[in-house]
């Protein structure tokens, strides 16, 4: 057998050295240089031609955009559920050029992070419009309430626990100035809005009165409380559906719809009466204004106080405002109604369907 015959030390041990070398090179180029992560494709809706009259399919199209590596202060964002509003219809043509994607609020998760304030895995609202995946610099994103109740489901955040609700407390206690034993007119009242403002009203000791646009959402109503509720689609007049609901006027008026009703409803209101105003959603899709009659002369006589609303005025009370809300819902004195629209695919018609009437509660889209 032929023998291998005396090894070099030296040269075994300059390899090895040489091995060595090069796996310390290896790691400390894998840490300046992290495997870099696919970029994700996210889907989105953009607003391909401003509204005239009623929305269309044709108003949107649904295009695929790629969200970059998250830098440094930034996350990504994955939507888990989107709301539509009706808020949406007008602000699009003054906030919104053709082309960009479509305004909305949305309850997301953090999947990356370069951002201590928001860890991988928390829960996120934010103005990310109609997106799957946003990636943020944290502008604008508000952690859901640190002890949000595991029973109580995120979507909430988007609805009577979240904007809306916000929304109906802010417009009874700080423009209306609610009292116990005040007589509340609300319209729109099965919507997000309007059935939270007729809740809140009766925990505060008040008489409602709800109007809305079907019979199942007067059973709707009249389930959550309401004094009375009348569908204004089916009644033979309504200045006497208003006066037959409360024969001595109303205090207090949230109004959410415009048009013909407070041109009926102001009439209705007692001396010094407070009207607050929240929405026109009767006036959105008109291609030409709608005018008079004017309420002025009403209005004077009677001494009333009208006011509009943005509900971003009273940002700095949200936290405060939000555990209210939140003490009411799991007291069982606050129900939140949801319809639940799923497929990201489906925003548009969410949309739609919302401005038409078809959902009881808030008008959400789950991905």
């Amino acid at each position: 057998m032929k023998s291998e015959g005396p090894r070099n030390c030296q040269d075994e041990s300059f390899s090895a050295l040489m091995i060595v070398s090069s796996v310390n090179n290896l790691h400390r180029s894998l840490v300046r240089c992290p495997k870099q992560r696919a970029m994700v494709q996210s889907k989105t809706w953009v607003l391909a031609r401003h509204f005239e009259g009623f929305p269309e399919d044709s108003n949107f199209e649904l295009k695929l955009e790629q969200q970059p590596e998250p830098k440094d202060g930034e996350v990504l964002l994955e939507a888990l559920f989107l709301s539509v509003d009706p808020y949406m219809r007008p602000f699009s043509r003054l906030r919104m050029k053709e082309g960009g994607v479509m305004i909305g609020t949305q309850v997301a998760k953090v999947i990356q992070s370069n951002n201590s304030a928001f860890p991988i895995g928390c829960h996120v609202v934010g103005r990310c419009g109609w997106r799957t995946h946003t990636v943020s610099d944290g502008t604008g994103l508000t952690r859901l309430l640190s002890d949000w109740p595991q029973e109580v489901p995120m979507s909430l955040a988007l609805g009577a626990i979240g904007m809306p609700g916000l929304t109906a407390l802010y417009g009874l206690e700080e423009v209306l100035g609610l009292q116990a034993g005040d007589t509340l007119l609300v319209n729109a009242a099965a919507g997000a809005v309007g059935s939270t403002v007729g809740q809140i009203a009766k925990i505060k000791g008040c008489r409602v009165v709800g109007s809305t646009g079907s019979d199942a959402k007067v059973a709707f109503l009249k389930e959550l409380g309401f004094d009375e509720a009348f569908n204004y689609k089916t009644v033979s007049s309504l200045e006497e559906a208003l006066k037959s609901a409360s024969p001595d006027g109303y205090h207090c008026f949230f109004e959410n719809v415009g048009g013909p009703f407070s041109s009926v409803a102001i009439p209705q209101m007692k001396e010094f009466g407070r009207i607050a105003l929240c929405g026109g959603i009767s006036t959105y899709n008109d291609t030409t204004p709608q005018t008079g009659p004017y309420p002025h002369l009403t209005m004077i006589f009677k001494q009333l106080k009208m006011e509009g609303f943005l509900v971003g005025r009273w940002e700095h009370k949200n936290q405060e405002a939000l555990r209210r809300l939140m003490a009411w819902k799991r007291e069982g004195k606050l129900q939140c109604y949801e319809h639940v629209t799923e497929g990201f695919e489906n925003m548009p018609a969410a949309f739609m369907g919302m401005l038409q009437g078809e959902n009881i509660g808030k008008a959400i889209v789950k991905v």
